[in-house]
């Protein structure tokens, strides 16, 4: 992280006049000059809405600032000063470098143009000339992935499409700065996992400001938060703490009234663990995902088939949570091979990986010569995982952890979608044996 400052935000604030009704808007523009012209003290025929009031902060090159506030505290309003598409009403704000933003889902788009020709109005906004257009166009049409709905009007397309060809004009304009606004929640599994390690590469040398009502993805994405409220600052700093205070306000402004949430420390608490009902059955659908996925290989071996079924090898129906499982990877040999490495890991929509394994620790360095095929397995208990939509990294590498060489890497080469109607909390839960809960006098 460089120490420069990229982003300076000083006192800046934001006002709209509200009318009651259409016609206080023709009275505003005309009654306050022709009292004044009388002597007479000028009427307001509008409220004032401070969308964003005093609000200062710097961003550094290189950092990566989550933006938290509920609906209305002036997240959007923030952005879009920044990215120059709203004039502040007071105060300064100074960027240095290219901004690209996604900020509303297709804001920028012409709904009668193509997409094709929203791709070369959005990248000449975003300061792309005609022949660099030109020459990343195919890259562009490739991220997004929507097929010959390229050529066919924006107004046709899902919101899914909508976000997909965003999301790949702003990957390809080489921007400075990058400013996402909930973009993420819109798209499959498999470009949600392709646009976070985009993101992931570009924080390795670029700046993002990145506003999201998922905690979780701030505190995995950011080095630090701004907490808005009302249109006003009430914290920065750490991301944990932000979040923290910022959950607490959350869950106090729910209960209003009727509870009184107090912060607690570390005092040693004498209570007994509470009891929750057993975990109810969970559908974990998984589909093998090869002939999508992306990554890239060397030609000496390729990955030709995943599945996972019981440990007795029967297929899957539901799970519960805890249950043996098989994993199965299916490596063909083009090449000799010494000493080869078959492994995987689970990640989570954000890009994080969860759990994962390799053969190395467990099996005894092998040869395999031209036309082998190696069976891989992996049998494992199933954690309890949240509601959503995970993908599985698989590769085939040769060496040893310290030394090798990636044969074949295929970032989403299966999907794995939870269903439960239990409530799960964390990155991954673990089986639980048994829970009480105790009654024992004061």
């Amino acid at each position: 992280m460089s120490s420069e400052i990229v982003i300076n935000v000083a006192n800046l604030s934001k006002c709209y006049q509200i009318y009651a009704q259409p016609h206080d808007r023709l009275k505003q523009s005309i009654y306050p000059r022709l009292q004044r012209l009388v002597g007479k003290n000028s009427e307001q025929y509008f409220r004032e809405f401070w969308a964003l009031k005093d609000v200062s902060f710097e961003v550094k090159r290189g950092e990566t600032v989550g933006i938290i506030g509920r609906n209305g505290s002036g997240k959007s309003t923030l952005l879009q000063m920044i990215c120059g598409t709203v004039n502040p009403t007071s105060g300064t704000l100074q960027t240095r470098g290219r901004i690209a933003a996604l900020l509303e889902l297709g804001s920028g788009f012409n709904p009668e143009f193509t997409g094709r020709e929203n791709v070369y109005l959005n990248a000449a906004v975003l300061g792309l000339s005609r022949e660099e257009t030109d020459a990343r166009f195919n890259d562009i049409v490739r991220f997004a992935d929507i097929g010959d709905f390229v050529e066919q009007p924006v107004k046709t397309y899902s919101s899914g499409m909508m976000v997909r060809l965003a999301f790949a004009v702003i990957a390809h304009v080489d921007s400075d700065i990058l400013v996402v606004d909930e973009a993420l929640a819109v798209g499959d599994a498999v470009f949600v996992q392709k646009c976070m390690r985009f993101l992931h590469r570009f924080m390795e040398r670029g700046t993002v400001l990145f506003v999201s009502h998922d905690i979780g993805s701030v505190h995995k994405l950011c080095d630090r938060a701004i907490w808005l409220d009302h249109g006003v600052s009430r914290m920065q700093g750490n991301v944990a703490e932000v979040a923290k205070a910022y959950a607490m306000f959350c869950a106090q402004e729910i209960y209003g009234d009727s509870v009184r949430l107090n912060p607690v420390g570390n005092e040693r608490s004498t209570a007994q663990p509470a009891t929750y009902p057993v975990e109810p059955e969970t559908k974990i659908t998984f589909y093998e995902n090869i002939a999508n996925s992306e990554g890239w290989k060397t030609g000496t071996a390729e990955i030709q088939n995943v599945s996972i079924m019981h440990a007795d090898g029967t297929p899957i129906d539901m799970l519960a949570g805890g249950e043996r499982l098989r994993l199965r990877i299916e490596v063909a040999v083009h090449e000799p091979l010494t000493s080869p490495i078959v492994g995987f890991f689970v990640k989570d929509r954000l890009g994080q990986s969860l759990f994962g394994e390799n053969t190395y620790a467990y099996v005894q360095p092998s040869c395999f010569v031209a036309g082998q095929i190696i069976v891989s397995e992996f049998v494992f208990a199933t954690p309890l995982l949240p509601n959503g939509d995970y993908s599985m990294t698989v590769a085939i590498a040769e060496g040893d952890p310290e030394n090798h060489v990636q044969h074949h890497w295929l970032h989403d080469a299966a999907i794995l979608r939870v269903q439960s109607s239990r409530r799960r909390h964390g990155l991954v839960g673990i089986p639980i044996e048994s829970v009480s809960m105790l009654q024992k006098s004061l």
